[in-house]
């Protein structure tokens, strides 16, 4: 299970994985896991990531 919305936002955004880990302030591996899907992570994040994609957290949280 991955979170593909999540990954197709970052790619439009033209971000890598690191990119986005250091706009939240946490590690790449933490990202990816995040964004894989085997961590959930810190609601501060999501609101962070909603920010920066424009894209509602409850959608960009789905797993596929």
């Amino acid at each position: 299970m991955s979170r593909e919305i999540l990954k197709k936002a970052r790619k439009d955004a033209g971000m890598t994985q690191k990119q986005v880990a250091e706009y939240l302030g946490i590690s790449e591996v933490g990202y990816r896991q995040i964004e894989n899907g085997t961590r959930i992570g810190k609601i501060a994040n999501w609101d962070r990531l909603e920010d920066l994609f424009k894209i509602h957290q409850r959608k960009l949280r789905e797993l596929s």
